[in-house]
């Protein structure tokens, strides 16, 4: 059975964020992810961490104003000196958090960027944080995200992705591969995972419609996970989904999961 984070931006928002770390362990999860960790000191979110004895697998790179609707900056030129300083601060709070991969959102290119140029951009920035980050011992994923949930995201599919990738050079940057999203995208989820294995660091999932936990929509996942063991895939799946009641009542299919596999 795959190893699951839980993603406290999405889950567990019955109780404020830094409650959330409790309340996973508490459900049984041995690791956590979430978006952001900078409105919070580190130390404090370090404490949260080792008195639950759990692990933080991925935040992202500071994405620009989020409440305003900017979902990342690295393909925005005139913004290239404030996303290396964001690196920088990224870096400082991996380290304090022991996270081994930070993930970068490219952003939405604005309507009088050329579209070369975003491109451009965005190879620059990602070569300048893959080989920062890999002085630190630091993974750089970049990732895919569907043009619904988010119009204008400059990387709508994984192969685009896997271009800026090859375009950019590094063995520092790898994939990070969202299934809910590449699902809305692309499909074909299995094969492209299998074919692109070796690139991709980290997985997400969510079911589609609706963005809600799995066993409520069109993806089968059940199949997915068996699949990724026979791959011998061993890193973490983050769980970013919408709970689509409570997070705990959402949870009946990783219990399930969990239990088929001591039957």
């Amino acid at each position: 059975m795959p190893k699951f984070a839980a993603n406290l931006t999405m889950l567990f928002n019955e109780v404020p964020f830094l409650e959330r770390f409790a309340a996973a362990a508490q459900a049984g999860f041995d690791a956590v992810e979430f978006l952001f960790p900078y409105p919070y000191a580190a130390h404090e979110l370090a404490e949260r961490l080792e008195t639950n004895r759990l692990r933080l697998v991925l935040h992202n790179l500071p994405a620009g104003n989020w409440e305003a609707g900017e979902r990342g900056i690295a393909c925005l030129p005139e913004r290239i000196g404030e996303f290396q300083d964001g690196v920088g601060r990224a870096i400082e709070y991996a380290k304090a958090l022991k996270v081994p991969q930070l993930n970068c959102l490219v952003g939405i290119p604005t309507p009088d960027v050329d579209a070369d140029l975003a491109r451009a951009t965005i190879v620059t920035n990602l070569r300048f944080a893959a080989d920062a980050l890999e002085r630190e011992g630091i993974k750089l994923l970049v990732e895919p995200c569907n043009s619904y949930d988010i119009p204008g995201f400059a990387l709508n599919r994984s192969r685009q992705a896997l271009d800026v990738i090859e375009a950019v050079g590094s063995t520092n940057l790898y994939l990070q591969y969202d299934i809910y999203h590449m699902q809305r995208m692309e499909g074909e989820l299995a094969a492209t995972i299998e074919k692109h294995l070796p690139r991709i660091a980290h997985l997400q999932l969510a079911d589609n419609p609706g963005r809600h936990e799995p066993g409520t929509g069109e993806i089968h996942y059940a199949f997915l996970f068996a699949r990724l063991d026979a791959l011998g895939y061993d890193g973490y799946i983050g769980c970013e989904y919408k709970p689509r009641t409570t997070t705990l009542d959402g949870l009946g299919w990783l219990r399930a999961l969990a239990g088929h596999r001591t039957a």
